[in-house]
């Protein structure tokens, strides 16, 4: 036998910041950060398949259409592909005039050079410039010692600087970050953004940024959030510094660590669209954004056409947008649960009777028109679903309005259909279920051909041409009203005995292509409950046909 040992005792628990008095818990977010895409080069260095640069152009001109006024167009030092792009876009005027491109480049003279040689010509620009400080790449990647570290961040600065000055027809802005961050320690990442500060000398006019990435994600989200609160608290000459976020999503928990970083005192995310990212990717922008969309705050970006954005980012990406996705999935607002799809039914019922334009619908945080989603699939039915997910499907297809017990009488009928078929039950399905129970001729007793009504002192007349069995009979009826006058005929004619318990109505469209549609409750001697639905042009007819759909029943 071999003795059990516990893997864990590899890994040690991540040291805690020394912030005593840290102040980003009691903070909420009241406006947007300035937001940087890094699709383009962070999502894009991560695929299977780079882009080429036919959808490179085609996510660009998606971003910017979202409302991107900083994106991180590529990595032009790693080759003449990414270079000879970035050269293009600047010179095909593609790039809005509030738009900012960037480009990433190592702390290497050489590829510094590079890299402000592909953005020549544009009319503003950020250079990105970075090296790893943790002390896993110090000891194990470059074998270098924290002085020798510094220098190269140092002689970055100095690269951005004169490479600026040798091309002044742009306006150049700057961007370091100590890769790493949220594992290097807390002190020696300020002393070096210190060091770059003093080179390039930014003043709150014309700030540096300052990216502090969770290159990989080794924490609670809070302890990142502490790491920039000190961070920002430390550092010398904060106001000239923009403190930018960068989350990887390692532990799951990207997304929350960027909201967290904003509440600690940054200014600015970056990330990518649905997370794609090196790992387990980037944190996500449109959840990121939304997240504040839903308590008030507009993130400046715009997911109006949710699925449009999506059909473009799993086309240039070729990774497909997880059904579950937060905001985007396929099936984030659709309920097939009983109870689920009850309470939605009534939020949104609830909402018709509203005076204001506040959203509160159970299970739906946001609405989905706001993104350009339909209704229509908030519900679907499989065999989980109750009567208020069937009765939802039916008023969204078909305008139908099924009063409460025939939505519970109804959901029988398709919850056999859904058990018999075992997959979900699409519109189609549960409107010939419908049909086949309510509504259809073929194949039950009674039949309407035609009618008439006439009155004799307080009593009204039915006189009906009816199909009863297959065979064409005239049957009539008196009482003292259309519908009790109908069934009087159907029990003189061998039809059930019958009272009616309940009756409603309501149109269907407006103008002359409109439609009654009639509801009715039936009570037979033995107690047995009846429900039949009719629909006409006619309001009259409509009511003749539910009760005769309700004799069908028996």
């Amino acid at each position: 036998m071999t003795m059990f040992r516990d893997p864990s005792v590899k890994y040690s628990p991540f040291p805690q910041v020394p912030l005593a008095n840290r102040q980003w818990p009691g903070r909420t977010i009241t406006r947007a950060p300035i937001w940087l895409s890094t699709d383009l080069r962070d999502g894009n260095q991560s695929l299977i398949d780079p882009m080429d640069a036919e959808k490179k152009t085609r996510f660009f001109d998606l971003l910017v259409r979202c409302g991107l006024k900083e994106i991180e167009v590529g990595f032009p030092a790693s080759g003449a592909t990414d270079f000879d792009w970035i050269q293009g876009l600047v010179r095909s005027g593609r790039i809005p005039d509030d738009v900012t491109p960037q480009v990433l480049t190592q702390s290497r003279a050489d590829l510094i050079r590079t890299s402000f040689d592909s953005l020549a010509g544009a009319k503003s620009a950020i250079v990105h410039v970075y090296n790893a400080l943790a002390p896993a790449w110090r000891k194990i990647v470059f074998g270098l010692e924290k002085p020798e570290i510094r220098a190269i961040a140092i002689e970055g600065a100095k690269q951005l600087r004169d490479n600026a000055a040798r091309l002044p027809q742009t306006n150049w802005r700057f961007q370091y970050s100590p890769e790493c961050f949220s594992t290097t320690e807390l002190d020696f990442s300020i002393e070096c953004c210190a060091a770059v500060m003093d080179i390039l000398a930014p003043t709150p006019q014309n700030p540096i940024i300052l990216n502090l990435p969770a290159t990989v994600e080794a924490a609670t989200p809070n302890i990142y959030a502490d790491q920039i609160e000190y961070f920002a608290a430390n550092l010398p000459n904060r106001d000239a510094a923009i403190l930018s976020l960068h989350t990887h999503n390692d532990r799951g928990t990207g997304v929350a660590a960027a909201e967290l970083g904003l509440l600690a005192g940054a200014d600015r995310v970056e990330g990518c669209l649905f997370g794609n990212g090196e790992r387990t990717g980037n944190s996500c922008l449109v959840t990121i954004a939304l997240n504040m969309y839903t308590q008030g705050v507009d993130p400046g970006l715009d997911f109006s056409d949710i699925d449009e954005v999506i059909r473009t980012v799993e086309y240039c990406n070729n990774i497909p947008v997880h059904p579950r996705h937060p905001y985007g999935g396929e099936l984030v607002y659709t309920a097939f649960s009983g109870s689920h799809q009850d309470a939605i039914k009534k939020g949104f019922a609830a909402r018709e009777r509203q005076n204001d334009e506040r959203w509160e619908v159970p299970y739906l945080p946001i609405d989905p028109a706001d993104l350009g989603r339909s209704y229509e699939a908030v519900i679907r039915v499989n065999s989980q679903s109750g009567k208020g997910g069937v009765a939802w499907v039916l008023e969204q297809d078909k305008g139908l309005k099924l009063p409460k017990k025939m939505q519970a009488s109804f959901s029988h009928v398709v919850q056999a259909l859904a058990d018999e078929t075992s997959r979900e039950l699409g519109a189609d399905d549960i409107w010939q279920a419908f049909e086949g129970a309510y509504l259809a001729a073929d194949g039950k007793r009674f039949q309407l051909v035609d009618w008439s009504e006439s009155h004799a002192g307080a009593d009204r007349i039915f006189a009906g041409k009816l199909t009863i069995d297959g065979t064409p009979r005239s049957v009539s009826g008196r009482g003292n009203g259309l519908m009790s006058s109908v069934i009087a005929a159907l029990a003189e004619s061998g039809g059930p005995v019958m009272d009616i318990v309940d009756y409603s109505e309501h149109a269907i469209g407006h103008g002359s292509d409109a439609q009654a549609a009639a509801y009715v409750e039936c009570r037979t001697a033995d107690g047995k409950s009846l429900f039949g639905c009719g629909l006409d042009t006619d309001v009259a007819t409509a009511s003749v046909r539910a009760i005769l759909s309700a004799a069908n029943g028996a």
